[in-house]
C-alpha cells in the first residue's frame, strides 16, 4: 500500500482546509468577535502540520482504488476532527462530541444539528458552519485535483472514491481539467444564487450562508426557524437552486458547450424532475385545505419536496404536522435522493431507476426464459459489473442501515424517531420526524448514538465502501507489513 502518497494527500488536504479557515477569521474581524482568534490559531497550526506532511514528496506517485478510498476516508475524518476544533475551543459548542457531530454534519452536507439556539452563535461560527457545506458539497479532494498537479495516472481513483453516484467518468480527457470544470460550474451557480437572493433584499451575511447551505445541499440555517421567516421570493429562489444543485453536473457541462440535445435527453434528470413534480402534486392537494391559500400550499410543498429529495434539509414549515401521506412521501424522497454527479445525497435516482429496470428484466426472464434482454440506461447498455455493484451497494446500505437502527434502539427512543434519524443521517438530509423533526434537533441522543449517526453521515456521503474499507483487516495488515519491511 502506498502510505507515503496517502500521507502526502492528507497533508495537502490539511493545508487547503487551513487556508479556508482564514475566511471565518476575516468574518470575525468585520463583526469584531474575539472567537476569531481561535480560527486563526487553528489555521496556523494546521498549515504547519500540513507543510510537514508534504515536505517530502511521495516516492511513488501512483496509487490504486484501494489507496484512493483510504485517502478519501481519512481525509474526511481528518477534516472533521480538525474543523470542529474552533467550535470546541471557543466553547460555543462545549462538548467535543457535539462539536464533532456538527462539523461532520456540515462537511457531509447532512445538516443534522445538536444546537438548540443557532442564533446564539457568533457570526464567524455561523459562517464556518455553513461554509463546511460548500466545501463538502463538491468534495475537497475534487478541489485538490483541480489545483494541485498530482503526478501519476491514478487521479481518477480519488474522484471515484469521493464523487457520489454509481460511476464516475471524465468530462474531458484529463481528470484535472474535469475537476476544474466541475468547480467552475459549482462556483458559477453559487454566485448566481447569491445575486438573486441579494435582489430579494436578503441581508448579505444571510444570503452568503444560505447560498452555501443550498449549493452543498446541506441545510444549516442561521435562524432557529430555518427559512420560515424569509419572504416567498427568497423561498422560491432557494427551491429552484436546490433542484438545480441536485441535477447531474454533466448536464451543465453539456449546456455550457452547447450540446443541448445530449443535455435534455439525460434519462436520470427526466426521472428526477418527474419524481419532484409528482411529489409536489401529492403534497399540494393534501395540504391545500389547511394552508392559508393555494400559493402558500404550492410554496411549502415545492420547497419541502426540493429540500428533501436533494437532501438539503431546509424547512419553511413544520412538515412533522402534515398528514401521514405527506410524511410518507417525504420519507420516500429521503431514500431516493438527487442525481448522481450532483451535490445531493441519498441512494440516487439513477440507482433507483436501474434497480426497477433490473426487476423488470428478472420478471421477463420468468415469463420468457429463453429471451436475452439487456438493460439500457442513458441510451447505453449496462454491463453485469455495473449491475452487480449496484446490487451490492443496496445490500450494504441495508445492512448498515439495519445495524445502525438496532444500535439506536438500545437508547429507547420511539421507532419513528430512530428510523428517520438513521434515514436522515445515512442519506445526508438533516431533519427527520418526531423528536428529530424540522423544529427539533439531535441533541436528545446519547454520545454513543451520536457516534453511530456520525458514522452514518460519513458512510452516506462516501457511499459506504470508501469508509468501510478502513475496517478491512487486510488494509492494516498491508500497512503494518510495509512498515516492518522498511525497518
Amino acid at each position: 500500500m502506498n502510505t507515503s502518497m496517502i500521507r502526502y494527500i492528507l497533508g495537502y488536504v490539511l493545508k487547503i482546509q487551513s487556508l479556508l479557515m482564514i475566511l471565518p477569521f476575516l468574518v470575525s474581524l468585520i463583526y469584531r468577535e474575539p472567537q476569531g482568534a481561535c480560527y486563526l490559531a487553528v489555521s496556523l497550526i494546521g498549515m504547519l502540520l500540513g507543510m510537514l506532511m508534504t515536505w517530502r514528496k511521495a516516492s511513488d506517485p501512483v496509487f490504486y482504488l484501494k489507496e484512493g478510498c483510504i485517502a478519501t476516508s481519512l481525509s474526511w475524518i481528518l477534516m472533521s476532527l480538525y474543523g470542529c476544533l474552533p467550535f470546541w475551543l471557543t466553547k460555543e459548542i462545549p462538548s467535543f462530541t457535539d462539536a464533532l457531530f456538527e462539523t461532520i454534519s456540515g462537511f457531509t452536507t447532512t445538516g443534522a444539528s445538536i444546537l438548540n439556539n443557532v442564533e446564539g452563535l457568533s457570526h464567524c461560527a455561523l459562517f464556518w458552519r455553513s461554509f463546511t457545506h460548500w466545501i463538502g458539497g463538491m468534495g475537497v479532494l475534487v478541489f485538490l485535483l483541480a489545483v494541485i498537479p498530482l503526478s501519476g495516472g491514478s487521479n481518477i481513483n480519488l474522484m471515484r472514491a469521493e464523487s457520489p453516484g454509481p460511476s464516475v467518468g471524465k468530462l474531458v480527457p484529463k481528470i484535472r481539467h474535469t475537476a476544474r470544470i466541475l468547480y467552475m460550474i459549482y462556483f458559477g451557480l453559487t454566485v448566481l444564487q447569491l445575486v438573486l437572493l441579494l435582489l430579494g433584499k436578503m441581508p448579505l451575511f444571510d444570503a452568503i450562508t444560505t447560498t452555501f447551505g443550498t449549493a452543498g445541499t446541506g441545510g444549516f440555517g442561521i435562524k432557529n426557524d430555518s427559512l420560515m421567516s424569509y419572504s416567498p421570493y427568497i423561498q422560491w429562489v432557494v427551491t429552484i437552486f436546490m433542484i438545480l444543485f441536485g441535477v447531474n453536473f454533466n448536464v451543465y457541462y453539456l449546456l455550457l458547450f452547447k450540446k443541448f440535445k445530449n443535455a435534455f435527453s439525460m434519462e436520470e434528470v427526466r426521472y428526477y424532475l418527474l419524481i419532484i413534480g409528482a411529489a409536489i402534486g401529492i403534497i399540494f392537494f393534501n395540504i391545500l385545505g389547511t394552508a392559508a391559500n393555494a400559493f402558500d400550499a404550492l410554496t411549502h410543498s415545492s420547497f419541502q419536496v426540493a429540500s428533501i429529495i436533494t437532501t438539503t434539509g431546509f424547512s419553511t414549515v413544520d412538515f412533522n404536522l402534515w398528514p401521514e401521506s405527506c410524511r410518507f412521501v417525504l420519507v420516500l424522497l429521503m431514500f431516493i435522493g438527487a442525481c448522481a454527479g450532483s451535490t445531493g445525497g441519498g441512494i440516487k435516482v439513477s440507482r433507483i431507476v436501474i434497480m426497477i429496470k433490473n426487476i423488470g428484466k428478472e420478471l421477463n426472464s420468468y415469463i420468457h426464459p429463453k429471451s436475452v434482454k439487456t438493460i439500457n440506461f442513458e441510451n447505453k447498455p449496462l454491463d453485469s459489473e455495473i449491475l452487480n455493484s449496484i446490487n451490492i451497494y443496496f445490500i450494504t446500505f441495508t445492512v448498515v442501515f439495519t445495524v445502525s437502527l438496532f444500535l439506536l434502539s438500545i437508547e429507547g427512543h420511539d421507532l419513528i424517531t430512530n428510523f428517520t434519524a438513521v434515514t436522515a443521517t445515512i442519506n445526508n438530509i438533516g431533519p427527520g420526524l418526531e423528536l428529530v423533526g424540522p423544529t427539533c434537533n439531535f441533541n436528545g441522543f446519547s454520545n454513543f448514538s451520536k457516534y453511530i449517526l456520525m458514522f452514518d453521515m460519513l458512510a452516506g456521503r462516501l457511499e459506504m465502501f470508501p469508509l468501510l474499507i478502513l475496517f478491512h483487516p487486510s488494509v492494516w495488515k498491508d500497512a503494518l507489513s510495509q512498515k516492518f519491511s522498511r525497518e
